[in-house]
């Protein structure tokens, strides 16, 4: 029934008291987004769960009862335990315990989700950011990735898997740095 028996030592004796646990008002949609777009991703850290995108929904019922859906970057993911582990802890944080975490596949995650100001979190972490809203192959052929380290263009395909199968590695040419290219999905 969510009530908790406390033991008080008091004068030498020994009282019990049931308590109910304060509950919280109920929050607003808002305020529970708000709560959920905070959560980092587990392997770029510099960014939300809603600056990559992944946030796809947040619903919450008449009871307060809460449910998140998320949308990993590829159906292989293997940062979407962490993400729904921390999701769950940052609700508890806040004193709402109620919340399913749900994962869609449908429609697949693409890069054009991520926010402007998670483009920007990349480039000053180190990463280049997404340069094109397209996947087309002759695109990607030419597809020229500014090194966002130096800025320059002056850069080069190393290979098409960086640290995580969601990055191609390049090498800048003028500051001779290695960096990561979010890919286009």
């Amino acid at each position: 029934s969510g009530a908790q028996v406390r033991l008080v030592l008091a004068d030498d004796q020994l009282f019990s008291e049931t308590s109910t646990p304060a509950t919280r008002p109920p929050a607003s949609a808002a305020e529970l987004r708000a709560i959920v777009a905070e959560v980092p991703d587990p392997e770029v850290p510099v960014l939300s769960i809603e600056d990559l995108g992944i946030l796809r929904d947040l619903e919450v019922d008449d009871t307060g009862h809460v449910d998140v859906t998320i949308t990993p970057t590829y159906s292989g993911c293997p940062a979407m335990d962490a993400i729904r582990s921390d999701v769950r802890a940052a609700f508890a944080e806040a004193g709402l315990p109620e919340v399913d975490v749900v994962t869609v596949l449908a429609p697949s995650w693409t890069t054009d989700w991520m926010t402007e100001i998670g483009k920007q979190k990349l480039t000053s972490y180190g990463i280049a950011p997404p340069v094109s809203k397209t996947f087309d192959k002759e695109y990607l052929d030419n597809l020229v990735v500014p090194c966002p380290l130096c800025h320059s263009k002056n850069t080069k395909l190393i290979s098409e898997f960086g640290s995580t199968s969601c990055k191609a590695l390049y090498q800048c040419n003028d500051c001779r740095e290695p960096f990561d290219y979010f890919k286009c999905h």
